[in-house]
């Protein structure tokens, strides 16, 4: 009996506390740094280099930068740039790369596993080693300093994902069900529009990891768009970084600002995030 609930002891403790343990630490490790960054982006600049882990107190509390970054950014046209990129960026990477993914699920021909893992080798190939190249294109299409070269290079960056994650999940649709829709006259792309709401964990899942990189890049938007009038919001917190002084309260009061769209992101479809990530774990 004493070896039983000695047993069972041990599995709770390392089946139930020991895993919550080690997400709580995770969790702790990922939160610290947009932690520190909210805080002192409410405080002096004093209190942000004395004291950098305590929070605003009553005597250190300033809201200077965002009010900098009101009056001395552009900020709404910033994060009007932005967000037009990203969604346009998502409609796309979404809307081509699901049609792709139905098609090499589909339909089976010569090739067709070589052409999706071809289309898959965006993923270990990073899109920056052809930048060089990249803006070559961008140039001789007239594209440069346009929202557009932005959206056809993020569509281009997120659609290696989009195709392999989409394509395993549509796989697991039953096939019965396509038939029933072929059967009752439904054409190909009417049956592509029905079984899309049955892979919306998978299209959430996605939209996450493709938004946070196009959001939060700088590279791009440095070399393809680096105009006032097409910033993006990572590159104009830039301005507030200078040679030999830099304004702290206003880089992170703008950081802060550019927190808000993820995080409101994950607060819409972290439901269908956490069921896309757990059943793409079995597959």
């Amino acid at each position: 009996m004493v070896n039983q609930s000695s047993s069972a002891w041990q599995r709770w403790l390392t089946q139930t506390v020991l895993p919550h343990v080690i997400l709580f630490g995770y969790t702790c490790v990922a939160l610290f740094p947009i932690f520190l960054v909210i805080i002192n982006s409410m405080k002096e600049r004093k209190a942000i280099f004395k004291a950098p882990y305590l929070p605003p107190l009553p005597d250190t509390f300033s809201l200077e930068g965002y009010a900098t970054v009101i009056e001395r950014a552009n900020f709404p046209l910033y994060f009007t740039n932005s967000i037009v990129v990203t969604v346009i960026s998502l409609v796309l990477i979404l809307f081509t790369g699901s049609m792709a993914a139905y098609a090499l699920s589909e339909y089976k021909f010569p090739g067709n596993t070589l052409l999706g893992l071809y289309m898959a080798l965006g993923i270990m190939i990073p899109i920056r080693l052809g930048t060089v190249s990249i803006m070559s294109i961008v140039v001789s299409m007239g594209l440069m300093n346009t929202l557009t070269a932005l959206i056809l290079v993020y569509t281009a960056m997120g659609l290696p994902l989009s195709i392999f994650v989409l394509q395993e999940f549509m796989r697991q649709v039953p096939r019965d069900l396509k038939d029933a829709a072929r059967v009752d006259g439904a054409s190909e792309y009417r049956i592509y529009w029905l079984i899309l709401p049955l892979v919306s964990p998978a299209l959430a899942t996605v939209a996450v990891f493709t938004m946070i990189p196009i959001w939060n890049d700088l590279w791009f938007p440095l070399i393809l768009a680096s105009g006032e009038s097409v910033k993006t919001v990572t590159l104009g917190a830039q301005i507030f970084l200078g040679q030999f002084v830099t304004d702290w309260n206003a880089v992170l009061a703008s950081l802060s600002l550019a927190m808000i769209p993820i995080l409101a992101l994950y607060m819409i479809f972290s439901r269908q995030l956490i069921r896309g990530l757990t059943s793409g774990a079995v597959k």
